[in-house]
């Protein structure tokens, strides 16, 4: 028998999340079934929205189960299939959760789908060529759909999904300004990903300072808004949006723990005629194929750029996560399994 390590949820956090909440066990992989498919991850995604999931809360999806393996995105190589559409050997990525082998119910439609590791990195499949990178695409084409000229501001801009969006708007004709934590991650927006300007967010720390260093970056208006953060800079941000202006709401990290975040004033929602449109990108995967068609070839041909930041091994990943939570991590957060 082949022994399986894996990363349960041990206890909901009761506000920040801790070590505390997780478990390492060690499980014996079992016998698969007929239309079954072994698969030994080589890498793991950590992502904001996993800490949502920690919580036994209404929300878009179902909770976390306590003493399940978290959920994650995974990419890997199939070991044994008792799947006709897949052989060992095949690289694939689909929802594998933080462990090392995971059995997979090939027949369920999007239980997991092969990819081509030749051109494109496997890894890259769980952050620009990934959820990542179609959560990106839809925020902004789909739903703010930017036209040459505008001004587009994405919050958390160094990391997978903001970088991701500076760029594709950056390709649309858009000027683009960033907001990211530290100096360090500001250049980078700036200098290898292409973006006009990025505020340190960590040097403005009240309404004021953010406001004008937002004025300065941005001085002709916000056209449009990819929200990652919320609390202070979505405030800010509102308060300089254009008439007619579009929000696409993808996460509010901020708030995570629990704590609430107030708009503070909704009023410009209606003397903007402002669009705020949350989402949830596996809610639009129709959307997909163009997504992934596009941004695989421009990762393909280096002109979508992507950092990653890498734990190791599976022992690994709660550290990593909650690093991710606090900002700690330069790009997509990945950890490696082999």
């Amino acid at each position: 028998m082949t022994l399986n390590q894996r990363i349960v949820l041990a206890a909901r956090p009761a506000g920040e999340a801790t070590l505390d909440n997780f478990r390492l066990e060690s499980v014996e992989v079992p016998a698969l079934a007929d239309g079954q498919v072994l698969v030994r991850n080589h890498h793991l995604s950590l992502d904001p929205y996993m800490r949502m999931r920690m919580n036994d809360a209404k929300s878009y999806a179902a909770p976390q189960a306590i003493g399940e393996p978290m959920i994650g995105g995974t990419a890997g190589e199939v070991v044994e299939s008792r799947h006709d559409g897949y052989a060992a050997g095949d690289t694939v990525v689909g929802m594998g959760g933080w462990q090392q082998y995971t059995v997979v119910n090939a027949a369920v439609p999007g239980a997991m789908r092969k990819v081509d590791a030749s051109v494109i990195p496997l890894s890259a499949y769980l952050g620009a060529v990934g959820m990542p990178g179609v959560t990106a695409w839809v925020g902004l084409i789909h739903l703010i759909a930017p036209k040459a000229g505008e001004t587009i501001v994405v919050d958390a801009a160094s990391g997978a999904v903001g970088s991701a969006v500076g760029q594709l708007a950056k390709s649309r004709g858009c000027q683009v300004v960033g907001l990211a934590g530290g100096a360090d991650k500001c250049a980078y927006v700036v200098d290898e990903l292409g973006f006009d300007a990025c505020i340190d967010y960590k040097q403005h720390r009240d309404f004021a300072s953010l406001a004008a260093a937002l004025d300065a970056a941005a001085p002709q208006g916000v056209d449009g808004l990819f929200e990652n953060v919320g609390g202070l800079i979505l405030n800010v941000v509102l308060s300089r949006m254009n008439a007619f202006g579009r929000i696409a709401l993808c996460g509010m990290i901020s708030g995570y723990d629990g704590q609430p975040m107030a708009i503070t004033d909704p009023r410009l929602l209606l003397t903007q005629r402002l669009k705020l449109q949350g989402f949830i990108v596996s809610e639009h995967m129709s959307l997909w194929p163009g997504a992934l068609k596009e941004l695989g070839g421009l990762v393909a041909s280096g002109q979508l750029k992507y950092r990653e930041s890498v734990a190791q091994g599976i022992a690994a990943a709660p550290e990593a996560f909650l690093g991710l939570l606090k900002g700690r991590n330069f790009g997509k957060q990945l950890v490696k399994l082999i």
